[in-house]
């Protein structure tokens, strides 16, 4: 009798074992689940944010370019209606960053002020220097962004 006891309170206690041992595997793969799609999430939106800022600038350059070099005035609302649809498609990409990552938000805010910055450059000179600075504030992002994801 002891021995189907102690023989029944085995397989409890090895199916308990079992149990507990497989539920943590299953926690610790959820949590690598997890922390690889925050890191995909976060690369994706510093892309697009990158991508977006890129796109922004250069139609920031063209829209000043033309202002400064006297455009008609055709060429200069098509150049100021691209450079509206550029700068709200920044918005989605700045917020979702600022978000899934916000020791990257002083980055991203840099590199998008710096970018919205060469509007109404006086001059040629100016405006290459804004444009510089926000190329500069888009690479620090980018810097700043891999150092965080080597730590996610």
């Amino acid at each position: 009798m002891w021995t189907t006891v102690l023989a029944i309170a085995g397989t409890l206690l090895g199916s308990a074992v079992t149990g507990l041992l497989q539920h943590r595997a299953a926690t610790a793969a959820r949590t690598a689940d997890r922390a690889d799609a925050r890191r995909h999430a976060v690369l994706d939106a510093v892309a697009d944010l990158a991508a977006a800022l890129a796109d922004h600038r250069r139609a920031m350059w063209v829209r000043e370019e033309a202002r400064l070099q006297g455009a008609a005035d055709d060429v200069a609302a098509a150049a100021r209606a691209a450079s509206h649809t550029t700068r709200s498609a920044v918005t989605a990409p700045l917020v979702r960053l600022t978000v899934l990552a916000p020791t990257l938000a002083a980055a991203a805010q840099d590199a998008a002020t710096a970018t919205y910055a060469l509007r109404d450059a006086p001059d040629a000179h100016a405006l290459a220097e804004c444009r510089d600075a926000a190329l500069a504030a888009a690479d620090r992002l980018v810097t700043a962004a891999g150092q965080t994801l080597a730590t996610l």
